[in-house]
C-alpha cells in the first residue's frame, strides 16, 4: 500500500512575492477609498445607494446605532459569500473573501474616525455635492479593485449565480438589483433622497467601467504598404514592438498584399505614424483602440526584441549559405 505524501510547496520567487504585495496593497487601498466614500459622504448625509451598503442604510432607518450600516454590511456580505461559495465554487470564494471582509471593516474604522474628529458630520452638507463626490470616490475605489481581478463580493454574487445557471447578463442583473435596493428605500426616505441615490448608482457604475480597464487599453495599428519590409524593420528596431505580417488580397485589382499588425501604447502612435509616412507616404493605416492586451511585450516582463541571428553553414571549409534561426528572445508575433 502506497503511503500518502503531501505535495511539496514551492517557495515563491521574489517577483511573485512583489506581485502579491502589490496586489494586496491595491485591494486594501481600493476598499479603503470605497468605504471612505460611503462613510464620509453618503451615509452621514442620509442618502440612498445600492449594494449591501444600501441595505445597511435602509435598515439603519429602523435601528438607531452608529455602526448599524457596518454590522448589516458584514452580515449581508457573509450570507452572500456563503451562497456564492456553494453555487460558484471554492475558487470564487478565495477571490472574494478578502473584499467581503475589508469593505465593512473600513466602513467601521472610517466612521469611528469621523465621529472622533468631525462629530460624525459629512464632509459636505450639500446633498448633490455629497452624491457626486461619494459616487466618484466609490466608483474609483471599486474600479481599481476590479482592475486587479479582485472582487468586493456583496451584491455582485446574485447576478453571477443567475449568469452561471440561466445565462442572464451580469451587468443587467447588477443594475436591476442595485436599483431595486435604491427604490426599496422609498419606504423610509423622501423621493428626493431616492433620486440622489439613483445619481450615485449611475455615476459610480460609469466610473467603475472607466477605471477598471485603465492601463490595459492599447492602440492597434494595421498598415498596408508595398514597403512593408522596411516598415516591419522600423517597428521592430525603432518602436521596439512586435509585429505580425498578414497576407491578403486587394479588393479591386485582386493583387496579393501584405498587412502589418502591431499593438502599441497610445503615446507611441504619433511616432509610429511619422516614421511610416517617412518610409511610404501612400501607406494605408487604420488605428483602433483595443480594450485589453495580454501576452509577450505587454504583460510579460523581461521580454526583449532581438534580431534573428545568422548561422553560417560551412562545408569543406567554405561558407555556402546563411540561414536565419529565430532567437529565443524574438517576439512570437
Amino acid at each position: 500500500m502506497k503511503k500518502f505524501k503531501l505535495p511539496t510547496l514551492r517557495k515563491p520567487t521574489g517577483k511573485e512575492v512583489k506581485g502579491y504585495i502589490i496586489y494586496f496593497a491595491i485591494v486594501l487601498f481600493g476598499n479603503l477609498i470605497a468605504a471612505g466614500a460611503s462613510a464620509l459622504f453618503i451615509i452621514p448625509c442620509g442618502l440612498a445607494m445600492g449594494g449591501t451598503t444600501g441595505i445597511g442604510i435602509f435598515i439603519s432607518n429602523f435601528w438607531e446605532n452608529e455602526f448599524a450600516v457596518t454590522i448589516i454590511v458584514y452580515i449581508a456580505n457573509f450570507f452572500l459569500f456563503i451562497v456564492g461559495s456553494i453555487f460558484l465554487g471554492a475558487k470564487f470564494a478565495a477571490a472574494t473573501a478578502l473584499g467581503s471582509l475589508l469593505y465593512p471593516t473600513f466602513i467601521g474604522l472610517v466612521t469611528s474616525l469621523n465621529n472622533s474628529l468631525h462629530g460624525g458630520r459629512p464632509l459636505t452638507e450639500d446633498p448633490l455635492l455629497a452624491s457626486i463626490c461619494g459616487a466618484l470616490l466609490f466608483g474609483f475605489g471599486i474600479g481599481i479593485v476590479v482592475r486587479v481581478g479582485a472582487s468586493t463580493g456583496g451584491t455582485d454574487i446574485p447576478p453571477l449565480i443567475l449568469h452561471k445557471f440561466f445565462g442572464f447578463p451580469v451587468s443587467a442583473g447588477l443594475w436591476i438589483l442595485d436599483m431595486s435596493i435604491v427604490l426599496l428605500q422609498l419606504i423610509a426616505k423622501d423621493v428626493e433622497v431616492i433620486l440622489y441615490g439613483v445619481i450615485i448608482t449611475l455615476l459610480s457604475s460609469v466610473v467603475i467601467e472607466k477605471i477598471s480597464p485603465i492601463g490595459m487599453k492599447r492602440t492597434q495599428v494595421k498598415i498596408v504598404s508595398q514597403k512593408y519590409e522596411e516598415i516591419r524593420e522600423m517597428i521592430l528596431s525603432k518602436i521596439n514592438r512586435g509585429v505580425t505580417t498578414l497576407y491578403g488580397q486587394t479588393g479591386f485589382l485582386k493583387e496579393d498584399c501584405h498587412m502589418l499588425l502591431t499593438i502599441i501604447s497610445h503615446r507611441e502612435l504619433v511616432k509610429l505614424k511619422t516614421l511610416v509616412q517617412e518610409i511610404d507616404p501612400e501607406a494605408f493605416m487604420t488605428v483602433s483602440i483595443v480594450s485589453e492586451v495580454r501576452g509577450r511585450g505587454f504583460t510579460s516582463e523581461g521580454i526583449k526584441l532581438t534580431r534573428p541571428q545568422a548561422e553560417t553553414i560551412v562545408l569543406d571549409g567554405a561558407a555556402i549559405a546563411e540561414v536565419e534561426e529565430p532567437s529565443a528572445e524574438t517576439d512570437a508575433r
